[in-house]
C-alpha cells in the first residue's frame, strides 16, 4: 500500500499545457503498476492513462489519446501526467492510483488535483 498526493492542476485555457505529478510514499512504489483518474461534476470517476511498474508500457483512454503523455521516475517515487491540446472537457479532478495487472485501481483514492479548462 502506498500513500499518494496529487499536484500540478490549475485553470488553463483550451490548448494549453499542464504538468500534473503524483508523488508516492514507500520502497515498494516501483512494484505497482500506476494510472490516473478524473471525476468531472456530475460524473463518475473515469480512466485516464496508464503505465507499468518498468515503465515500458502505456495505455491511454480513447479520449486523450495524442494529447496525454504518463511517465514514470521510480528513483523520485513520481507519476507524471503531461496534458497536451487541452480542451474544455478534460475539466475534472485528476487522481493517481496503484493498478492490478488489469489496470484496476487498488489503493486508497487521495483528494485529487484540480484541472479546469476555460477561456
Amino acid at each position: 500500500q502506498v500513500h499518494l498526493v496529487e499536484s500540478g492542476g490549475g485553470l488553463v485555457q483550451p490548448g494549453g499545457s499542464l504538468r500534473l505529478s503524483c508523488a508516492a510514499s514507500g520502497r515498494t512504489f516501483s512494484s505497482y503498476a500506476m494510472g490516473w483518474f478524473r471525476q468531472a461534476p456530475g460524473k463518475e470517476r473515469e480512466f485516464v492513462a496508464a503505465i507499468r511498474w518498468s515503465g515500458d508500457s502505456t495505455y491511454y483512454a480513447d479520449s486523450v489519446k495524442g494529447r496525454f503523455t504518463i511517465s514514470r521516475d521510480n528513483a523520485e517515487n513520481t507519476v507524471y501526467l503531461q496534458m497536451n491540446s487541452l480542451k474544455p472537457e478534460d475539466t475534472a479532478v485528476y487522481y493517481c492510483n496503484a493498478l492490478t495487472g488489469t489496470l484496476a485501481p487498488f489503493g486508497s483514492w487521495g483528494q485529487g488535483t484540480q484541472v479546469t479548462v476555460s477561456s
